[in-house]
């Protein structure tokens, strides 16, 4: 289907069933879709807003032993966004690396041989994030208020669609071996028991012990991806790329797909003034709890009882009970 713009004011598409930004290459999705992963791939997969970029960013100094990333550049390529790089992003990763995807797990390249971390976080933290990396995303902005986007995401009419579908579908196999489920709450609450649970779960030889022998290297883990040090340095990173002309783009060190992505993000319009858009929204708050600055009582009531429908007969309610 081709990229349009819906009357919900999102510049949507729609592929293989799944809706993603119209900015996406539709090619490079099925591509991912498609892809066969290897052995030693190691996903992070999560619906947006709950704690992509920082799960990322801890298992890039994981694979480190805690040495940051020379460069936002280097990141890009060491732990590419799939559906916007394509499956070639994968391909060309330097190892160990992290791949990045918000799939549903029925569109998710599948291997038992691979390893897959899926990051939840409680859905009304996760509906204020998203709408407001939706307000200050370029090429993504959307221009209604929260109440409205609230709608569309009770409704599930958001890019990758309903948070309880893709929640549910994951939750299902929690318990595969090569699975790890954790939440944005508990990596939060304990940041350093997280971090040794992620590098147990990918390798406790290679990665948990060294961590777990010399405290600096689990500290320089701590310490790199901390909120602190990512809303600078992310935040600028995006920042660096927002000033870059089409053909800085084309010529700088980013992954082929992420360039095309961003080489197509609309340009403001001649003897206008660029709105800069904030990229705080890739690292804003970190924290929990900010839906209770943007939920009227009647949308935390619908919201709480979509969220009890859904997930009966689960632990999820006890999970984030001290959350919603």
């Amino acid at each position: 289907m081709a990229a349009q713009e819906s009357s919900d004011g999102l510049d949507s598409q729609f592929v293989y069933g799944c809706q993603i930004p119209s900015l996406f290459s539709a090619d490079a999705f099925r591509s991912v879709v498609n892809y066969k992963p290897r052995p030693d791939d190691v996903f992070v997969v999560t619906y947006p807003k709950c704690g992509t970029t920082w799960t990322q960013h801890t298992l890039t100094l994981i694979f480190r032993h805690g040495e940051p990333i020379e460069s936002h550049m280097d990141f890009f390529t060491a732990a590419p966004f799939l559906e916007v790089t394509g499956a070639k992003g994968a391909e060309e990763m330097p190892r160990p690396g992290v791949l990045k995807m918000h799939l549903p797990f029925h569109l998710t390249p599948w291997s038992d041989q691979a390893k897959y971390i899926y990051v939840t976080r409680n859905p009304k933290d996760c509906c204020v994030s998203y709408f407001h990396h939706m307000k200050n995303l370029r090429g993504r902005m959307f221009h209604g208020t929260f109440d409205q986007f609230f709608e569309l995401f009770l409704s599930g009419r958001v890019d990758y669609g309903d948070y309880f579908d893709h929640l549910m579908e994951w939750y299902k196999h929690r318990n595969d071996p090569n699975v790890l489920f954790v939440t944005y709450e508990e990596m939060k609450a304990n940041s350093e028991a997280a971090v040794l649970k992620i590098a147990s779960f990918v390798d406790d030889e290679k990665y948990a012990k060294p961590l777990r022998e010399d405290p600096e290297k689990l500290r320089n883990v701590l310490k790199y991806s901390s909120f602190k040090h990512m809303k600078e340095t992310v935040n600028q990173g995006m920042d660096e790329i927002w000033q870059m002309s089409q053909e800085e783009i084309m010529k700088s060190a980013l992954p082929e797909g992420m360039k095309k992505a961003f080489a197509r993000m609309p340009k403001p319009e001649e003897g206008k003034e660029a709105k800069k858009p904030s990229s705080v929204n890739f690292v804003r708050k970190g924290i929990v709890g900010d839906w209770r600055n943007h939920f009227s009582e009647d949308q935390s009531k619908r919201l709480d009882e979509k969220f009890a429908d859904r997930t009966k007969d689960t632990d999820l309610g006890t999970i984030w009970k001290d959350y919603m």
